[in-house]
């Protein structure tokens, strides 16, 4: 690209902080940046033409882990790990919301809710008998029991007639969240740099040369805050995770209201604008959805529209309007990875499908290690 001298000197000269995505956590990131140095100058890349990964292809659950992803995540990890994990989610939300307000996100508090299969007895009755003692060690973060258990009142068939339920998980619009993120980003000055990705960085004693397809320049430091994309640039703990989603035509006097989650989360559905969006699926095909490529499969999308059919729907005609998908970035470990990679590059990646949850959090986090 042949870059006039006003291109140069107004967007790509005299950088101190250069981000690399605009999502959830990269523009989280620049409002921390310009709390902590107001007169900074700060450029975001993106590789997009809107932020690419799972920031505006989400569900929009404002959620911190279900009753099963919880007796899960205490296999893997200790109980007080477990614990800093739901208490970074219920802090990121708080910051969310706190930034934006609730009315600007379209925040509802309808509780979340996990439904069993019929089939399921294991799981079923893991979650019962374990209800009390996950109860137990979220008391200090809720004050009060987070879990219990309610009857099916939604007419959803082929589950078990209870389920577990928990007051505290909410539901956002995600598309709203987004766009407000990006407009306060954009009116304290920063720069965001659309359809801009990156081909390569390298760093000197005191800068880090960053070259794109389009131009090259030169940042004072260089944040990493692609998530999903991880891996491309060399943070090999992280791999993509992709997630694919459906959502229905709205449906006349829907009585579906809140967040539900099915089958050890691995399926999570909603109510929005009269419709049903239903997404997961991709345990189905671990090694085909281990992809930075966006889109729909049918053996996932299938078992989708089944599952509408013979659980969340099953008496109510519907049909779909629209597929799409999001890329996220998972690991072994759960914990976010927020650290300075070298001298003048650090990243805030691995959100785990929880980029909702705690991507304000891990943004301000990221933004917080530089001196």
């Amino acid at each position: 690209m042949n870059l006039s001298y006003w291109e140069i000197q107004t967007w790509l000269s005299n950088v101190d902080y250069t981000i690399i995505g605009s999502g959830i956590v990269g523009l989280n990131c620049a409002l921390q940046l310009k709390k902590r140095f107001p007169k900074a100058k700060i450029v975001i890349l993106e590789k997009g033409i809107l932020p690419q990964g799972a920031s505006t292809k989400n569900a929009g659950f404002a959620c911190f882990g279900s009753l099963s992803e919880i007796i899960d995540d205490l296999k893997q990890h200790s109980e007080a790990e477990v614990l800093e994990l739901i208490r970074k989610r219920i802090n990121g939300l708080k910051i969310l919301r706190e930034i934006l307000g609730d009315k600007t996100i379209n925040y509802q508090n309808l509780g979340g809710y996990e439904l069993f299969l019929e089939s399921d007895d294991t799981l079923y009755n893991s979650c019962l008998n374990t209800k009390d003692k996950i109860n137990q060690l979220l008391y200090p973060i809720f004050n009060t029991d987070v879990f219990s258990f309610k009857t099916n009142n939604f007419g959803f068939k082929n589950i078990k007639s209870d389920y577990s339920f928990n007051s505290f998980e909410g539901q956002i619009d995600t598309g709203k969240m987004m766009d407000a993120l990006l407009n306060k980003v954009q009116s304290l000055g920063v720069k965001i740099l659309n359809n801009t990705a990156i081909d390569a960085f390298s760093e000197d004693i005191s800068t880090v040369k960053i070259k794109t397809k389009h131009f090259e320049f030169s940042t004072q430091k260089l944040f990493i805050a692609t998530n999903g994309f991880a891996k491309q640039l060399k943070i090999s703990e992280v791999k993509p995770a992709r997630a694919q989603v459906l959502i229905t035509k709205p449906i006349e006097n829907l009585h579906v209201k809140g967040t539900f989650h099915l089958d050890e989360g691995y399926y999570y559905f909603r109510n929005i604008d009269h419709r049903i969006l239903l997404g997961g699926g991709r345990h189905l095909d671990f090694r085909t959805e281990e992809t930075t490529a966006f889109g729909e499969t049918p053996i996932i999308q299938n078992k989708l529209e089944e599952l509408l059919k013979t659980i969340i729907l099953p008496n109510t005609a519907f049909e779909i309007d629209h597929r799409w998908s999001g890329i996220m970035g998972v690991g072994k470990q759960k914990k976010a990875i927020v650290k300075q990679i070298s001298n003048h590059v650090f990243c805030g990646v691995r959100l785990g499908g929880m980029g909702v949850a705690i991507g304000s959090l891990v943004g301000r986090e990221l933004a917080d290690l530089v001196e």
